[in-house]
């Protein structure tokens, strides 16, 4: 079976140089790609019509969102990576065997929580999957991921985001 690769900013920045038709990405991950050499790769991929920009719907990245929120993940991922998480989703409803190309931790996380196949590029990927709360560093009042401040509402400490390992 064909293997569909979805390419995150960190693919190209860390030197994935994609080879076969089958390579997509959002029109987000532009904007991270800073380094010339990078943007290179990615502008001769596009124009060599290896690699597709595409944008994805509402419904996925909704999907998307309701999934990584359970996980907390949703504290840690810009809009650019809920995309690329959100076009894997799509693609992979579509019938289609996808593996995103991503160096990102927390990308990975979700992905590995959704069942959807993901390589590093430097990285060698995680092996454990966790889940993130936002807690208070002074009185450890747990805060949902919606809590708009910095600081806590109890004692005025600051919050910070919490790892939590989850036996999977």
């Amino acid at each position: 079976m064909e293997i569909y690769y979805i390419l995150d900013a960190s693919a190209f920045i860390n030197g994935f140089k994609p080879t076969s038709k089958n390579n997509f990405t959002v029109p987000e991950i532009t904007a991270e790609i800073k380094d010339f050499e990078s943007r290179l790769v990615y502008d001769s991929a596009v124009d060599d019509g290896i690699l597709t920009v595409q944008d994805v719907t509402q419904e996925y990245v909704d999907r998307t969102d309701e999934i990584i929120s359970k996980s907390g993940d949703v504290l840690r991922l810009s809009i650019p990576d809920k995309k690329i998480i959100s076009l894997a989703l799509m693609l992979k409803d579509e019938g289609k065997s996808v593996k995103v190309i991503s160096d990102d931790y927390t990308i990975q996380n979700a992905l590995k929580i959704m069942g959807i196949a993901y390589d590093g590029i430097i990285m060698e990927g995680i092996k454990e999957i966790y889940n993130w709360k936002k807690v208070c560093q002074g009185c450890k009042k747990e805060f949902g991921e919606d809590y708009p401040f910095d600081d806590c509402d109890v004692c005025g400490s600051k919050i910070y985001k919490k790892r939590i390992k989850v036996n999977k």
